[in-house]
């Protein structure tokens, strides 16, 4: 199992857990499954999604992640949606299975992660005067 170095390993001052210490050798990596967030859920929870997001984003970017020793239970609240299978099979009971962040669904659901990212976006799209370069 994969330890991704420098990831927070939980939401800080609080106990939602973001990594795990080692893996489960009997039973095999918990495996990954599609939770539904209702709108009535509490607000730390809420909270724990949007900083594990903003962990994966600032650690992984849009490049392909292997899921290692990420959290089970915290990941299964983002897949499916934004984070989502980056191989075809995918095994949702493998250390090794490779995911990545879907940013078209993770933009929409965690705008205020993704704002700095907006605003990049937008200095690129500013008409190109010719005379800046004289």
């Amino acid at each position: 199992m994969l330890k991704h170095r420098g990831f927070p390993g939980r939401l800080p001052g609080t106990d939602f857990q973001f990594t795990i210490r080692r893996a489960n050798v009997k039973e095999g990596a918990t495996p990954l499954i599609a939770r539904e967030r209702y709108k009535d859920r509490r607000a730390p929870d809420r909270a724990a999604d949007r900083g594990f997001m903003a962990a994966l984003w600032e650690h992984f970017g849009e490049e392909p992640f292997e899921r290692g020793n990420l959290d089970a239970g915290r990941l299964s609240w983002l897949f499916g949606r934004e984070v989502v299978a980056a191989e075809d099979p995918f095994d949702p009971k493998s250390y090794d299975a490779l995911l990545r962040i879907d940013l078209g669904k993770a933009r929409v659901s965690f705008p205020e992660i993704f704002d700095d990212l907006a605003e990049d976006d937008d200095e690129d799209d500013e008409p190109w005067d010719e005379e800046d370069d004289a």
